[in-house]
């Protein structure tokens, strides 16, 4: 394979530093090429699964990568990579000497080097986390609105550009798109993406990936569009006569007769690259007129692999607005599977490793070699890591949250409706945390009841705008944009919600500012939104999530809106503590306990799901006694309470959420046929689970409240029955082993009244007392 292959420095290029630029990027090809190399061919695979990695899609941006760490960088600046391109930053972060050499033997072995970047299980690090399509990609955007919403805390500015590192494959994901187009996103100027345009997906070349559609997408969505097509070799070839017809072919070609050309020897790439057209002649003529390596070498120089183009583009971003270099390169650039059509997880093979370390100087059996300290090569790596270096992030303590606010409701109330109202106390109650209290939301402000938070605090804008309905006597909800707001309002996409609040509850190791994000969706969408906010989670990023209103309790909505597993996600989501609260006091408590266990190391986020039914709060029963309540207190944020307590118990109600009014009928009537039951509300069916899981060993979490609230003395035959799929409680039998009845929501549902739709499913008191009875 001839040397040209590879990102060779022009002759006559004029950056003292360009040529040692080059150099850089050849070792960090090789190294990242290493990585992969040492995972799969040296070290021993005692299971046999195939390890992976991908060092084609690494080799399409190492000279982007290497051009953006080396010559453009600054310690403020934060970068999302590709997940393909792990190796890469792995390789840059040694030579910088961030990452230690033992570790370079460690590709997807436990312990050792994840899969694709990850900010909390890499021994170096990565300041997003990637790996699901187009979230990591979309994660610098809410970063920078992150980022902007903590200056407003500290009074401090705090910025640095934040760029996105992606393939072009990754712009097929819709989630890209939402973002892109989000009104929001159109005054942060510190965000800039790179597309890696190589033109190809896992399985083939793409035919219809065109860049000039690309451009014209991001243009209408007030994006600033820089273009890097050819290098300075391929433009030097392009300037003589012929050129303009080569210009206009290779444009005009499809992807897969390009990726083609790249497979051909010279004498068939002459006899290819005129086509047929009118402008064959001329195109042949040109080529006839160099030699071979130069036509070779020239038709590989695409922008992305060239660094005086790279450097030019980056000359030309307008911080001003969001902008999107588009970068021409070839994937498996300098490798010997270049532009193979299949060659997304395509391995070289020893041969070819060995003949790769020959051609770049490299041994392959001692592979890790940095640069000498005295070399240019040397003293830019020193001087790189230098200028990049940031001072450790010192988190600031977030405020103690109130365990209480001291209310006891006796009128009807929703679940719902207390989210605002415990918001707007916060402001008198907790002045310090109500300010790092952010809300997002959907589209969806008013309809999940945070109109009196958003008219105490505002809406959060870069600027101030004003508010033409402020003097409007009928306006209820008054929409003032300030960059003192605490409420921030996206389109209708889940997905930039949670994206959005994963990176609010970063702050706090990002930037060393703790908040308080809390997302409002309507529960059916929290399934839609489940993956990015659960690779938030992954990625460190604590928030409270609120789906409402939920389940069939929405009857005239219809089967559409009636939610029926998220009951199920709570329970099972990692890292992530679920509440469904059944009265307003139980919401305060579980939302203030939810609050109070982010912002830190060790925290986690938490899934409220609430509910618009009104219902009489007496039903609540809250103990007047000051010891008596803070007792219920803790049941209910340790995952369940007694509601009631029979002196002979024969049978166990047990209930969550919205049902409970139905449970607790279904117990009057039977305590009047003579038949004692003890009902028992669930706040946390995840809680109980994992007490369970402590009380088998399974787990290290506190069992106490499985004495509390089902102590084994009390053991009776059990019906439990939520808005939602039954067998959410249905393991809470084994915690005594007695038998039991499941009842839930197990099919679509319709639109009716409450009654009718309870009836329908079999969650309605009739249907609770007759379970009790069928078990007696």
């Amino acid at each position: 394979m001839n040397d040209l292959m590879l990102s060779d420095a022009p002759a006559d290029a004029t950056p003292s530093s360009a040529q040692t630029l080059y150099e850089v990027e050849r070792r960090v090809l090789w190294l990242a090429t290493s990585i992969v190399h040492h995972a799969n061919k040296v070290r021993p695979n005692v299971s046999g699964v195939k390890v992976g990695g991908h060092q084609a899609s690494s080799a399409s941006i190492a000279t982007i990568m290497t051009s953006l760490w080396f010559d453009q960088l600054t310690a403020a600046d934060r970068v999302s990579v590709k997940p393909h391109a792990s190796p890469i930053l792995h390789a840059i972060n040694y030579l910088l000497g961030d990452l230690d050499e033992k570790y370079l033997t460690t590709l997807r072995q436990f312990g050792g080097l994840q899969s694709y970047p990850s900010r909390r299980k890499d021994p170096d690090g990565a300041d997003y986390s990637t790996g699901s399509v187009g979230i990591g990609a979309t994660a610098p955007i809410w970063g920078a609105l992150s980022r902007r919403f903590t200056e407003t805390i500290t009074g401090e500015p705090n910025r640095g550009r934040q760029y996105s590192l992606l393939g072009d494959a990754e712009l097929d994901e819709g989630a890209i798109w939402e973002a892109v187009l989000d009104s929001a996103v159109q005054d942060l100027g510190e965000i800039v993406w790179i597309v890696d345009l190589n033109r190809q997906s896992l399985d083939r070349v793409v035919p219809n990936i065109a860049a000039g559609k690309l451009e014209r997408l991001f243009d209408a969505a007030g994006w600033q569009v820089l273009t890097v097509r050819f290098g300075q070799r391929l433009e030097e070839l392009l300037a003589r006569d012929g050129g303009d017809a080569l210009r206009r072919r290779i444009i005009d070609m499809s992807n897969p007769e390009f990726q083609r050309l790249l497979r051909c020897d010279a004498a068939e790439l002459r006899g290819r690259i005129p086509g047929d057209g009118v402008d064959a002649a001329s195109i042949a003529a040109l080529c006839a007129g160099v030699d071979d390596a130069t036509l070779l070498a020239a038709i590989r120089n695409l922008g992305g692999h060239d660094i005086e183009a790279l450097r030019a583009a980056y000359a030309q971003i307008d911080d001003t607005r969001p902008t999107v270099i588009i970068a021409y390169t070839i994937k498996g650039h300098g490798l010997p599977i270049e532009g193979h059509p299949q060659n997304h997880s395509s391995l070289l093979n020893i041969d070819q490793y060995a003949a790769l370390a020959e051609r770049l100087g490299e041994s392959p059996t001692a592979p890790w070699r940095r640069f000498d300290p005295s070399t240019p090569a040397g003293e830019l790596c020193e001087r790189t890591a230098q200028r990049l270096r940031r001072a450790p992030v010192v988190a600031a303590a977030p405020p103690d949250v109130p365990l209480d606010l001291g209310r006891t409701p006796s009128a009807v109330g929703t679940t719902q409706a207390t989210l605002g109202r415990t918001l707007v106390d916060l402001t008198r109650v907790a002045p310090d945390v109500a300010r790092r209290v952010v809300t997002v939301s959907p589209d969806v402000s008013s309809s999940t009841n945070l109109a009196g938070w958003i008219n105490k605090v505002g809406v959060w804008s870069v600027e101030e705008r004003r508010d033409w309905f402020d003097d409007d006597r009928e306006t209820i909800m008054h929409w003032r944009e300030r960059p003192s707001g605490q409420h921030i309002e996206l389109g209708i996409a889940e997905g930039n919600l949670v994206g959005l609040i994963s990176e609010l509850g970063s702050t706090w190791s990002r930037w060393g500012q703790p908040l308080f994000p809390i997302g409002t969706i309507y529960d059916p969408f929290v399934e839609r939104a489940l993956e990015p906010w659960s690779f938030g989670m992954y990625a460190g990023g604590q928030s409270i999530l609120v789906g409402t209103p939920s389940g069939v309790t929405l009857a005239p909505e219809g089967g559409a809106h009636q939610s029926i597993k998220t009951p199920s996600i709570g329970l099972e989501q990692p890292e992530c503590v679920s509440y469904e609260p059944a009265f307003v006091i139980d919401t305060e408590w579980t939302l203030l306990a939810a609050m109070s266990q982010m912002g830190r190391a060790g925290g986690r986020s938490a899934y409220l799901r609430l509910s618009t039914r009104p219902i009489d709060q007496r039903l609540a029963s809250v103990p007047e006694d000051h010891a008596a309540r803070e007792r219920r207190r803790r049941q209910v944020v340790g995952g369940a309470y007694r509601w009631r307590t029979a002196d002979a118990p024969r049978v166990a109600l047990v209930g969550m959420g919205a049902i409970m009014p139905e449970v607790i009928t279904a117990a009057d009537r039977l305590e009047e046929a003579g038949i004692g039951v003890d009902v028992i509300c669930v706040t946390s069916p995840g809680l109980l689970f994992e007490a369970v899981q402590a009380r088998n060993g399974q787990a290290d979490s506190p069992s106490w409240i499985l004495e509390q609230v089902l102590p084994a003395d009390r053991a009776a035959p059990m019906v439990t029955v939520l808005d939602g799929h039954p067998h959410t409680l249905a393991f809470l039998s084994t915690v005594n082993r007695v038998k039991s009845r499941s009842l839930g929501v197990s099919s679509f549902g319709m639109s009716g009244d409450l009654g009718d739709v309870y009836t329908h499913h079999g969650i309605d008191a009739d249907s609770v007392m007759r379970a009790a009875l069928d078990l007696l």
